[in-house]
């Protein structure tokens, strides 16, 4: 799944959306702030959006999908395919978890995670196990890593990351060097060797 295109008004929209919810979280956010922020008309906005909800779903996409991509390895990286994946994952999850946007929302609006962990997936999920997949697919390609299904391998994979991204903090403890956020980082670098490894 790719994600959808956007207009410079649809960009200039969600910029406003993501300082709106950075200054006062999800619930506190009204379309009418956003319009305001964005110097567009509401009912601009109200044609595009039905409601703050809709809206900070597509910011949410943009920004996730955004990290993701930018994880991924250069052009050309000569490194095998498993080698790439596991660095792409591991600098990802680190990069989703230290989000702004992503620490609003767990620390102020954390109910509007709920239906992506436990009813269905959001958009942002499906364009990530897509890159998932094509990453696990190189890999098998190239004997780097093990073969199996490639959606199954790759749902199992966002299952494990989506964990370290959003439950860490729950784990990690004060004053133990190996309890911190960079050695759980190296723990799950362990993890996504023995998985992928053939």
């Amino acid at each position: 799944m790719t994600p959808k295109r956007h207009t410079d008004t649809d960009e200039a929209v969600l910029d406003a959306a993501r300082e709106c919810v950075l200054a006062v979280g999800v619930r506190r956010t009204t379309l009418t702030d956003v319009a305001r922020r964005a110097g567009i008309s509401r009912m601009t906005l109200y044609r595009r959006w039905p409601d703050v909800r809709a809206l900070v779903g597509d910011l949410m996409t943009r920004e996730w999908t955004a990290l993701a991509e930018g994880a991924g390895p250069a052009p050309g990286d000569p490194r095998p395919a498993r080698e790439q994946l596991a660095e792409g994952l591991i600098a990802g999850v680190r990069a989703f978890r230290r989000h702004p946007l992503l620490r609003k929302i767990v620390d102020v609006d954390p109910e509007l995670l709920l239906p992506y962990l436990f009813d269905r997936r959001g958009a942002s999920q499906d364009i990530l196990l897509g890159l998932l997949a094509d990453a696990l697919t190189r890999g098998h390609a190239d004997g780097s890593v093990r073969r199996e299904h490639p959606q199954r391998q790759a749902r199992a994979l966002l299952l494990v990351l989506q964990a370290f991204a959003l439950s860490l903090r729950t784990m990690t403890g004060e004053g133990d060097p190996e309890l911190t956020e960079d050695a759980f980082d190296e723990a799950l670098r362990g993890i996504l060797e023995r998985t992928l490894a053939p």
